[in-house]
C-alpha cells in the first residue's frame, strides 16, 4: 500500500515522523493532497500539554488546504459546488455527527460526537502530512476561481473563529471603537474584520513591534506597546476612545493576564470577546461589580462551524488583493521539520508558518519570498 509522511505527537513534547496508509475516501468524504498545513498558535498547546491530554498517537495540524485526488461518491462539496480531482479545498477540522442535540436543535459545535483527532495510525484529516483523508461529515469546501492558497491560509482556523465570536456575541458595529489584545493570528484577524465592519477606531496591544505594523497593514488605526504599564496603556486607549471607553475588547493573547486587564479596558455597555484563551489553562481575579457597574457583557467562542470555514475562505479571496493576506505568511517548514515551526510559533518569531510538503527537511524554516 502507497504511503505519504505525516508529524504524530506520540506524547506531549515527543514528535516522530511516519510513513503511513493513503486510503480510499469513504462515501462522503475526500482524499486531498496537502498544499499547505497552517501552524496555529493551539498546536503548540497541544503539542506542550498546557491543552490538556490528547487521545496519543495523533497527527497534528488542524488548518489544511489540498488538492483533491479522489472523491467518496459525491461531485460537490459541502456548499453545492462542483468539484473534481484537482481542485483545491479548503476545510473544517471538526467531524461532526449530524445525529445529536447540539448539531440538529442547538446548531450549535461541538457536538457531542464530535472528531477532533483520529488515531495516528488510522485514517486521518491532520495537516501536517502529505495527504488528508476528509471523512464523511467533515466539510469541506472548494477555493473561489483566482484565490491565492496563501491568502486563505494565512490567517488559518483564526479568521473562522473571529467570525464565529462575532456571530455568537453581536457583530462590530459601525463606528464603533474596538481594542484588540493581541496581534498574533486571532488578533490580526480581529483587527481585519473589525475594520472591514466599518469600526471607527481599532486598537491594538501586542509586544512586538513588527506584529503591530502588520496589524497597521491590516486595519488597526493605532497601536499600544506591551512595553508600557497597565495604567499607561489604559490612558492612551481611553484618550482614543473617549471617557465612556472601548464599546468591544477582544481577547486575543492567550496569556492568562489579559482577561483581566481586558474586562478593566472595556467601557460602560461594551462588550469582552475572549478568543484566544482556549489552550491557556489557568484562572485570573477579577471584580464581579466591574461587570455590574460598567453593564459590560462578557462572553467566549471558540470551535467554528463550516459555515465561519466558508465565510473566512471567501473573505480572504475577495480581500486578496487589496490587503497583504498572503505577506502574512513568513516561513515554510517541511514536514520532518514541525518541530522547528512550532518552537518558531512558540518563540513568537514569525508572522505565520505553514508546513510545506514539498519542501526538504532544512536547519530552519524557508522565509517566504
Amino acid at each position: 500500500m502507497a504511503t505519504g509522511r505525516a508529524t504524530v505527537l506520540v506524547e506531549p513534547n515527543r514528535l516522530e515522523t511516519w510513513d503511513v496508509p493513503i486510503v480510499e475516501p469513504e462515501r462522503g468524504g475526500a482524499l486531498v493532497r496537502i498544499v499547505l498545513g497552517g501552524v496555529c498558535g493551539s498546536d503548540v498547546h497541544i503539542t506542550n500539554g498546557q491543552a490538556g491530554v490528547m487521545p496519543f498517537p495523533i497527527i497534528l495540524g488542524h488548518e489544511g488546504i489540498g488538492r483533491i485526488e479522489k472523491l467518496g461518491g459525491f461531485d460537490t462539496d459541502y456548499a453545492g459546488v462542483p468539484v473534481k480531482p484537482g481542485d483545491l479545498v479548503y476545510w473544517s477540522p471538526i467531524a461532526a455527527c449530524h445525529r445529536c442535540h447540539s448539531c440538529n436543535v442547538l446548531d450549535e459545535t461541538p457536538c457531542e460526537n464530535s472528531r477532533f483527532f483520529e488515531d495516528a495510525s488510522k485514517p486521518n484529516w491532520g495537516s501536517y502530512a502529505d495527504f488528508a483523508w476528509l471523512p464523511n461529515g467533515l466539510a469541506f469546501f472548494k477555493l473561489p476561481d483566482g484565490a491565492d492558497p496563501l491568502a486563505i491560509a494565512a490567517l488559518g482556523c483564526a479568521l473562522p473563529t473571529v467570525l464565529r465570536g462575532f456571530d455568537r456575541c453581536g457583530p462590530v458595529r459601525l463606528g464603533e471603537t474596538v481594542v484588540v489584545q493581541g496581534a498574533g493570528p486571532v488578533g490580526l484577524s480581529a483587527v481585519l474584520v473589525a475594520r472591514q465592519a466599518g469600526a471607527r477606531d481599532v486598537i491594538v496591544i501586542d509586544g512586538v513591534d513588527s506584529k503591530l505594523e502588520v496589524a497597521r497593514s491590516l486595519g488597526a488605526t493605532a497601536t499600544v506597546s506591551l512595553s508600557d504599564s497597565p495604567e499607561e496603556r489604559r490612558r492612551q486607549i481611553y484618550d482614543i476612545a473617549g471617557p465612556s471607553g472601548p464599546s468591544l475588547v477582544v481577547e486575543a493573547a492567550g496569556f492568562l493576564p489579559a482577561f483581566p486587564e481586558g474586562v478593566d479596558l472595556t467601557g460602560i455597555h461594551g462588550r469582552y470577546v475572549i478568543l484566544g484563551l482556549w489552550g491557556a489553562i489557568g484562572t485570573q481575579p477579577i471584580s464581579p461589580r466591574d461587570m455590574t457597574t460598567k453593564n459590560i457583557t462578557i462572553a467566549g467562542a471558540t470551535f467554528p462551524k463550516p459555515k465561519h470555514y466558508h465565510g473566512a475562505m471567501h473573505l480572504a479571496a475577495q480581500l486578496q488583493d487589496k490587503v497583504p493576506l498572503a505577506a502574512l505568511v513568513t516561513h515554510r517548514y517541511a514536514i520532518e521539520d514541525a518541530d522547528k515551526a512550532l518552537e518558531a510559533v512558540h518563540q513568537g518569531k514569525v508572522i505565520k508558518a505553514v508546513i510545506d510538503p514539498e519542501l526538504s527537511p532544512a536547519s530552519k524554516g524557508r522565509e517566504h519570498g
